[in-house]
């Protein structure tokens, strides 16, 4: 008999059939959120590869505008949107220096006019540069509204885009295609656009700065070859004026010269090219501004169409300016100006250091090219010296002796028509030694390099200036002390007069011969008109004054022709108490026109 109990049978019943728990869900569901799940990931892939494509567009090339507008049109594909656009913020953040916009037409862009300067929602983002998406646009309070024409946007996003942790603009995204608002992953997708369209701009930015260096340096080799290869240093800073024009893509560039000697304070406008170039060369620039270039010191304005301290009145037409020193040495040889038109973007301080640069070059080139005239001048007049021993030595000794001579023989002559004929030779002698006497004078104190800047020399340098418009030199005469009665107030429109009735003679009158006669002696009526008679009558009545007068031998002015250059002279003239009218010229040919101002 066996002790041991009965125990259990150690095999295990076979437990009950489960079917798994994921199959509860029904196959039609699992189906469905396996579909979605890889339409998700398909979508993703798919964003990820369109966001690539976008990144490899916008750095395709390297001119910054174009850029600009790739990286618009990329990131309203890549979030569907209708419109985008690209603001670029103005120095100072004061609001959009650039808009770049992708979606509207030219057609109705120019029906809405003018582009937008950063209000509203735009300079929200520009206020605080921060990712911004909005379901209504119009909703916000910020919104300031739209324009007319302008197309209707509700949907919004906004990135700012940075470059090298400066915020250099923003991207704005409007109305998602098929409606519904843009999403986080939107948002997100266009942030790491902006990071890589930050780098494609630096890269244009950099490109375009070495481009901008590269024709800085070229213009500054070109006036450098003209002041060293030529004679004339005027036709040289003539093309330094057109240079700096057109590297600073302004409407005006000049070149500034002193007055007088070192430490007077005064400038003038020597050399213009572009706009008003006619009406301002030879303008005198006001004398705290002058000084302040002759100080060795830069001159930047922002807008001078608005600056209160701005008193040509030609330059209230013109918006940024900049005017930078020409120093060589510790010297200060003049200046360059430039103007750029209203509304223009001020200059940006790469800008300035070019300009600053070519200045320094220009000025370099400018003591050279003194250097080699002065050498040239020296040789001109040890060779005048030369000459004038030669001619005082030699000529009139030989020329004295032979009337000696013809004295001598005159005492022994017997029939007097030969005596009057040896009297009439050695008249001629005399006057011929003269000449030659004055001749010599002329070639040992004929120093026009050396000369005062007067109102005569001025006058003479207007006359010089206009033979390029004219063809030839006009003839120049002045009668009366007119440096010593001429005020520099009224010279400055005498001179600025005789400017425009030299402009005006060179488009209109097709003359071969042109004189200028400015005469000192006159006295005037009421009515600003020389009065006749004799000047030194204690009696008479009247003004001193100076009157102005260009003459010529042209077709004349026709009748019913515009006069509006004869009502400039004119308005100029009453502010000094004269008149400016035009009469025909000699022998009823050409015409002569006057301007009187009161001494």
């Amino acid at each position: 008999m066996d002790p041991t109990p009965d125990l259990p049978s150690a095999t295990p019943e076979p437990a009950p059939h489960r079917v798994p728990e994921i199959a509860s869900l029904g196959l039609d569901t699992l189906v469905t959120e396996v579909s979605e799940r890889l339409q998700s990931a398909a979508a993703v892939t798919d964003r990820m590869q369109r966001l690539l494509e976008a990144v490899v567009s916008i750095g395709a090339g390297l001119d910054l505008h174009a850029t600009l507008h790739r990286i618009a049109t990329g990131a309203a594909e890549l979030v569907d949107a209708r419109y985008a656009a690209l603001g670029v913020i103005a120095p100072g953040g004061t609001g959009l220096a650039d808009f770049v916009h992708v979606g509207i037409d030219d057609e109705t862009a120019a029906r809405i006019g003018a582009l937008p300067t950063g209000r509203g929602i735009l300079g929200a983002l520009i206020d605080r540069p921060e990712p911004l998406r909005l379901a209504d646009l119009g909703a916000d309070p910020r919104s300031s509204g739209y324009p007319a024409h302008h197309p209707c946007m509700k949907t919004f996003l906004g990135v700012p885009i940075r470059v090298r942790a400066e915020v250099f603009g923003n991207l704005y995204l409007t109305e998602k295609k098929g409606g519904g608002a843009f999403t986080p992953e939107d948002e997100q997708v266009v942030h790491a656009l902006a990071a890589a369209a930050g780098v494609a701009i630096e890269n244009s930015r950099l490109y375009e700065e070495g481009r901008r260096r590269e024709r800085w340096i070229a213009g500054a080799n070109a006036v450098t070859s003209a002041l060293l290869s030529t004679e004339q240093a005027e036709g040289a800073l003539t093309v330094a004026a057109e240079q700096v024009r057109e590297l600073a893509d302004a409407a005006l560039g000049m070149i500034l010269l002193p007055t007088g000697p070192e430490g007077d304070g005064r400038m003038r406008v020597a050399h213009a090219s572009g706009e008003s170039a006619e009406y301002l060369r030879g303008e005198l620039l006001p004398k705290d501004f002058a000084s302040r270039l002759l100080a060795g010191e830069s001159v930047y304005l922002d807008d001078m169409s608005s600056d209160p301290t701005v008193v040509i009145r030609r330059a209230r037409s013109f918006g940024p300016s900049m005017a930078v020193p020409m120093v060589a040495a510790g010297r200060v040889l003049g200046g360059l100006c430039v103007w750029r038109p209203r509304g223009a973007p001020p200059f940006t301080d790469g800008e300035k250091q070019l300009a600053e640069a070519f200045a320094s070059q220009a000025a370099l080139a400018l003591r050279l090219a003194e250097g080699q005239r002065d050498q040239q001048r020296l040789a001109v007049f040890q060779d005048r010296d030369r000459i004038a021993r030669d001619l005082h030595d030699l000529v009139i000794q030989r020329l004295f002796a032979t009337g000696m001579m013809l004295e001598s023989a005159a005492r022994q002559a017997v029939v007097p028509g030969v005596k009057t004929g040896i009297g009439n030779a050695v008249d001629e002698l005399d006057a011929t030694i003269q000449e030659v006497r004055t001749t010599i004078y002329a070639l040992q104190h004929d120093n026009h390099g050396d000369a005062p800047d007067t109102l005569r020399t001025r006058v003479l340098r207007e006359a010089s200036q206009a033979a390029a418009a004219l063809g030839f030199k006009p003839s120049v005469s002045f009668v009366g002390p007119v440096e010593s009665l001429v005020s520099e107030k009224t010279g400055r429109q005498l001179l600025a007069a005789l400017r425009e009735m030299l402009s005006n003679t060179a488009r209109h009158a097709r003359a071969s011969r042109v004189g200028v006669e400015i005469d000192a002696t006159i006295h005037l009526d009421e009515d600003g008109r020389p009065m006749g008679g004799d000047p030194e009558d204690p009696e008479r009545a009247g003004w001193p004054g100076v009157v102005l007068t260009v003459t010529d031998d042209g077709v004349g002015i026709p009748e019913g022709g515009r006069r509006s250059g004869l009502l400039n002279l004119a308005r100029r003239a009453e502010v000094f108490g004269g008149d400016a009218w035009h009469e025909l010229g000699p022998h009823r040919r050409g015409t002569r026109v006057r301007w009187t101002a009161r001494l």
